[in-house]
């Protein structure tokens, strides 16, 4: 037992160093006494004394007698060498103690060992792997930080019958990106900044050389969702370093099934809304309050487009709610600090989802140790600034154009690893339920002076709304009070487009459809900035995870 003690808990040395020898027990009058046995043993009988081997048949015990002789150890022939003089017996304390405290140790640490290599080899086997880096070249620079394009897809080869039918996705998938953020972790794993990119973007693909036939395929305008279906993940990187000028560090590639499987592991995720929400089209139905979303119904949530006039971007700002509340769901819950709980998300996470080689779960773990301090606070959220939605482009449809000055200092800051702090200070806005650059408005001129329409829609549009940009004439030209005419499936919408036009009547207009209407009257001044309350005050809109998650 003494040695079992002795090679647990002695250092290892290597370079050939000597391994310092365990010292020898000590006498046996210095043990502790023990307690007679009961049933003492019996005394062994005497052995035979062996006899002599023949000569040349020594046997192993001769040779090893020898060895020792030559080598100066036991019984030289011919005289006997005198020994070291017996050192004084050591006293070790209670020896049995340390036996059970260092065997104690020994195997919790062995087997916590051994689980987490279980763990982490389970994980790496189980990771559906993409090389979305293979061959590129004219990448940006790298910044500081870790940079993550987080893409959701359309996929449901996984989706079982039932919910398929629960949750309205039994259409055929277009093989494309459904969302796509650019997550940025800064250096010191401090914070964490969430952009995201509209699936409508208005993109130009980088040329390329077609894998199959190795012929050239030039540059040509996609909306920024279609590079996927055009050339996979690696086409989807390079279309999104291009536009950004951010060089991208990892990916990660969650279908429905991983999205819904993620949100389930942590218990569900809370979310907040003011009002009800319904989408005839996924199947959501939410009244105003708090709502605990599991998988299924938080699938419902972040796809819903057709809420109101605000389309993707509305759906892009409740995909940002839903990251804020799961942020602090994963911080509160204690999930990045319990080991277990946080390889069980981890397993989970990664056992559904495609990813880059280098991207696995020593990193993962290395990322949840690290942001151990994190809280909602710690994230912020953004959107690209845009400058037209709802643009027509032959043979694209209606694109989202960028803002591209705005746009370059948002990932300026990305790459400088800075917060996505306006720039501008505060102005004095109101805070509507929609943002403006999801309501589309056609204006009509009610009154008899010239040109008014035309000045109502400019000044509509420089705030962020989508007027058709071709103002007309009404057939009243005596109105007075500005008048708003909407369907009432978009009354959220026209609450944000009246909150822009003080003084404005509301009034509905069934069967109207997503264009409301604008008649100006001769009471208009002014259009009143508004922006959302998950909209930064400044130049980027931008906002705290704390700020949009439910408190």
């Amino acid at each position: 037992m003494d040695v079992l003690f002795w090679a647990i808990v002695r250092p290892q040395h290597r370079g050939g160093a000597p391994v310092p020898t365990p010292p020898r027990s000590p006498a046996r009058h210095d043990r502790p006494p023990h307690p007679p046995r009961r049933t003492p043993r019996p005394a062994p009988a005497p052995r035979p004394r062996a006899a002599m081997a023949p000569a040349g048949q020594e046997g192993v015990g001769a040779e090893r007698s020898r060895s020792r002789a030559a080598t100066g150890g036991g019984r030289a022939a011919g005289r006997r060498r005198p020994g070291p003089p017996p050192r004084p017996p050591r006293r070790w304390g209670n020896p049995r103690w340390a036996m059970r405290t260092a065997t104690t140790v020994s195997v919790l640490v062995l087997a916590a060992a051994g689980i987490g290599h279980a763990v982490v080899s389970s994980l790496n086997g189980g990771i559906d792997r993409v090389d979305p880096f293979k061959d590129m070249k004219n990448r940006p620079e790298p910044g500081h930080g870790m940079n993550v394009l987080l893409v959701g897809t359309d996929g449901r080869d996984r989706i079982t019958p039932e919910e398929r039918t629960a949750y309205r996705l039994g259409g055929a998938p277009c093989h494309c990106t459904d969302t796509m953020m650019i997550v940025h972790l800064s250096e010191d794993r401090g914070r964490a900044s969430v952009v995201s990119l509209p699936r409508d973007s208005y993109a130009v693909v980088p040329s390329r050389r077609d894998p199959g036939t190795g012929r050239l395929l030039p540059a040509h305008p996609v909306k920024i969702n279609a590079a996927y279906a055009e050339g996979g993940p690696q086409l989807t990187v390079r279309t999104v370093e291009h536009m950004t000028g951010v060089k991208i560090d990892h990916y990660l590639e969650v279908d429905f099934t991983s999205f819904m499987k993620t949100v389930d592991v942590l218990g569900g995720v809370e979310i907040c809304t003011p009002s009800r929400l319904t989408d005839a089209y996924t199947g959501l139905d939410l009244s105003a309050g708090r709502h605990r979303l599991g998988g299924g119904e938080a699938l419902q949530y972040v796809r819903s487009r057709h809420i109101d006039g605000a389309a993707d971007l509305g759906r892009m700002q409740r995909q940002q709610r839903f990251l804020a509340s799961l942020i602090s769901e994963a911080t509160s819950s204690g999930v990045l600090l319990n080991p277990v709980k946080f390889a069980g998300l981890t397993r989970t996470v990664l056992g559904s989802v495609r990813a880059d080689g280098d991207l696995g779960p020593r990193e993962m773990l290395d990322l949840g140790r690290a942001m151990r301090g994190f809280s909602p606070s710690s994230s912020e959220f953004a959107t690209v600034p845009i400058r037209a939605a709802g643009l027509p482009v032959k043979g694209l449809g209606e694109t989202v154009r960028w803002d591209g000055a705005k746009a370059r200092e948002l990932f300026d800051a990305i790459r400088e690893d800075r917060p996505l702090s306006p720039a501008a200070g505060p102005r004095q806005v109101r805070v509507v339920e929609v943002a403006p650059q999801g309501i589309r408005v056609q204006v009509d001129n009610g009154t008899a002076t010239p040109g008014l329409a035309r000045r109502v829609d400019t000044a509509l549009r420089s705030t962020g709304f989508r007027t058709t940009g071709t103002p007309r004439t009404a057939k009243e030209h005596d109105v007075r009070r500005t008048v708003i005419l909407y369907d009432p499936h978009w009354n959220r919408s026209a609450r944000s487009l009246a909150a822009a036009l003080p003084g404005s009547e509301l009034r509905a207009a069934p069967g109207r459809g997503a264009v409301l209407k604008v008649i100006a009257g001769s009471d208009f001044r002014e259009v009143t900035r508004v922006r959302t309350k998950t909209a930064g005050a400044g130049g980027t809109d931008t906002v705290r995870g704390d700020q949009v998650a439910c408190t």
